[in-house]
């Protein structure tokens, strides 16, 4: 049985004739100890989609199976790195992630406590900003403190969207290596949604295309065959790793441009003429 199971997923909003279908019939296995990527354009319901398997949205069809259980509501078993940082801004950097390890570590002592939390804010190197509110941090540190609070929940799986769009290259690029450095050590099932190939092909062992909504749905899956750990100088010289980029982006090009051609057939304006009047 899989880790995370999505069958036959479908979800709508609106009613009548404002009805949308995001994302159609959306079929998904991810293993115990996987590393998954979903790469998508904008607005292809990348975050729905995520919101579907974190609990927060429920399917309009199909359903959605963690450890083979219904998922119906959230729960710290799977830890969520949103991309717009959700932090509550009367609260520090430190007491907006013990706030979430108070919830998944009810039994621990207050010392305990304060220990993972500064360990935590340390791997992301925030130590010297734990007592600042989020008013006081940039946009690339907001988004380092929403890692940290996820990782320090200790989640079974880690669902990902898109959480390091926001920050600067050499940042991106140690959470990149933080995140896969904490899921090496025990395998956690992981699920990163990005529209960075790159980020897909470094850190995952699957990638699978989402195809632009509406009606979107996944496309076929790009194994990943790189050895771990993996060197992102010495990438560039693999083939396995040229092969296998250009076939993404050769696929995403392809479903982008006949999303465009589909898109001017059904909003192609008509043909009019100005009216002339004569005085």
């Amino acid at each position: 049985m899989a880790y995370l199971q999505l069958n036959n997923v479908s979800k709508t909003y609106g009613q009548g004739n404002n009805l949308t279908e995001v994302l159609s019939n959306i079929n998904l296995s991810i293993d115990e100890g996987e590393f998954v990527a979903i790469v998508g354009f904008t607005g292809s319901g990348k975050t729905t989609l995520v919101n579907l398997i974190n609990g927060l949205l429920q399917p309009s069809s199909g359903e959605v199976l963690f450890k083979g259980n219904l998922v119906k509501d959230t729960s710290h078993e799977r830890g969520v790195i949103f991309q717009n940082y959700s932090l509550l801004p009367w609260l520090s950097v430190g007491q907006n992630i013990c706030m979430a390890v108070k919830e998944a570590f009810p039994k621990e002592s207050k010392k305990e406590l304060q220990q993972r939390v500064k360990d935590f804010v340390a791997m992301v190197g925030l130590s010297p900003a734990i007592n600042k509110r989020p008013k006081e941090l940039s946009g690339g540190m907001r988004q380092r403190v929403a890692v940290a609070r996820a990782l320090a929940m200790n989640p079974e799986m880690i669902i990902m969207d898109e959480p390091l769009g926001a920050l600067d290259a050499l940042t991106r690029g140690n959470l990149q290596d933080e995140i896969l450095n904490i899921w090496s050590k025990d395998k956690r099932t992981a699920l990163l949604i990005t529209n960075d190939v790159d980020e897909g092909i470094y850190m995952a062992d699957r990638i699978i295309p989402l195809k632009p909504g509406p009606n979107a749905t996944l496309g076929p899956e790009f194994k990943i065959d790189l050895e771990r750990p993996r060197d992102k100088t010495a990438m560039n010289d693999n083939p396995n790793y040229k092969k296998t980029r250009n076939a993404i982006i050769e696929y995403l090009m392809d479903i982008g441009d006949e999303r465009k051609t589909v898109s001017q057939t059904e909003y192609q304006l008509p043909d009019l003429s100005p009216k002339s009047f004569v005085a």
